[in-house]
């Protein structure tokens, strides 16, 4: 099926261009360029092995920050073009949104923050700037990927303007970088960018379901009184009755998607005809989301969100998982910072006649890009001898 262009799509031809100037591509739009640049990252091939709920070594069936970035980039991609938007910019971004995770996800992230605290904190939306603006080295003139603007902007603002958080010290990075090419970090993104938004929000609650089910953590049983998951399970029951339990979940997890996919596209399209935009620009200068759901829908995600925090989140299993993560990138923070020449030798080197928060700093990028996997091997080697042998 072909979606007729909404005039308040960003036009890729109409793109505010990139900071360094360079020839266009001959076969690709801007935003397929910054795709493709993004996928060719070393950041995006280590979320393979980035925790999303379960530590990567824990199974091979549950969720990564990798697998989960794809999931989001094909909701984005059918939502964007569903509303006539451009879907190059919205699987861009979507794919882009997870590039600054730590190791061990949130716990690891929450662990990072606390020891950057004397060196302006630590915020993983700011790493995921960070590494497209200036971590990621692969061109001769400019360090970063010198994404386009509509990229750019799409990835620091996806979930609106962010200007309230330019005081806070973690955001510091953001802020220079406005300063020298304005982001217009006050205003809503581009409609692309909000769809990439709650795509995210679409594929962790089906597969934190999905995931949380294969895990044991709560039965399908558990599921039938929650909101949006128990009505869809009762209809899935109703139609197969017989149904084996694991297809029964499956079915159940894509119509659940297929619900918030639709939710999503019919208040969008309603938001559309009250405010009338008529331009991508229109849609940035809105004082709200043009991509959201519907009240109803953000009620029953509300109840489902606290049914797996109670239910998955916060089980025995996941806190002590969090809490054996802490601890690892607490130790390796420590020991890095009072004897940096454990290091590997470039890092080392580069530490040179830097002052105590730059070093952190670069200590911090190291241990944030590392994989679970690398991380737990990492401390193994530096806090067991045995581990050499």
């Amino acid at each position: 099926m072909v979606f007729p262009s909404a005039p308040y799509a960003q036009n890729a031809a109409a793109s505010r261009g990139r900071r360094h100037d360079e020839p266009e591509s001959r076969t690709r739009t801007p935003f397929a360029r910054d795709r493709d640049r993004i996928i060719h990252t070393t950041a995006f091939r280590r979320l393979k092995e980035k925790t999303q709920v379960f530590v990567a070594h824990e199974g091979d069936h549950y969720r990564t920050r990798l697998t989960h970035s794809l999931e989001v980039a094909q909701i984005a991609r059918s939502v964007a073009a569903a509303l006539g938007l451009e879907a190059d910019l919205a699987e861009t971004i979507a794919l882009a949104h997870d590039l600054g995770h730590p190791p061990f996800g949130h716990a690891g992230e929450d662990e990072l923050d606390s020891a950057m605290q004397p060196f302006g904190g630590f915020d993983h939306n700011v790493q995921t700037f960070r590494v497209v603006t200036r971590l990621e080295r692969r061109y001769p003139r400019w360090d970063g990927l010198n994404l386009t603007w509509e990229t750019l902007e799409g990835i620091i603002k996806h979930n609106g303007p962010v200007t309230a958080r330019l005081e806070r010290p973690s955001w510091s990075a953001v802020a220079e970088f406005d300063r020298g090419y304005s982001l217009e970090l006050g205003g809503w993104a581009s409609a692309e960018a909000q769809v990439a938004a709650l795509a995210d929000d679409i594929a962790y609650n089906n597969h934190d379901v999905d995931d949380g089910l294969v895990a044991g953590m709560f039965t399908l049983a558990d599921l039938m009184d929650v909101p949006l998951i128990g009505p869809i399970l009762h209809g899935v029951k109703r139609d197969y009755p017989d149904l084996d339990p694991a297809i029964l979940r499956m079915e159940a997890v894509r119509r659940m998607i297929g619900a918030m996919v639709d939710d999503v596209i019919a208040e969008t399209t309603r938001r559309v005809a009250q405010t009338g935009v008529a331009s991508a620009d229109a849609v940035r200068a809105l004082d709200h989301a043009l991509v959201a759901f519907s009240r109803p829908m953000l009620e029953d995600l509300s109840a489902l969100r606290e049914f797996l925090m109670n239910r998955m989140y916060r089980h025995w299993r996941v806190n002590r998982t969090r809490s054996q993560a802490r601890r690892i990138l607490a130790e390796m923070f420590q020991l890095f910072m009072t004897e940096p020449d454990v290091l590997p030798a470039d890092i080392y080197a580069a530490l040179e006649g830097r002052d105590e928060a730059s070093r952190a700093r670069a200590v911090c990028d190291y241990i944030g890009g590392m994989t679970d996997r690398f991380a737990i091997e990492e401390h193994r080697r530096l806090f067991q001898l045995e581990a050499w042998t």
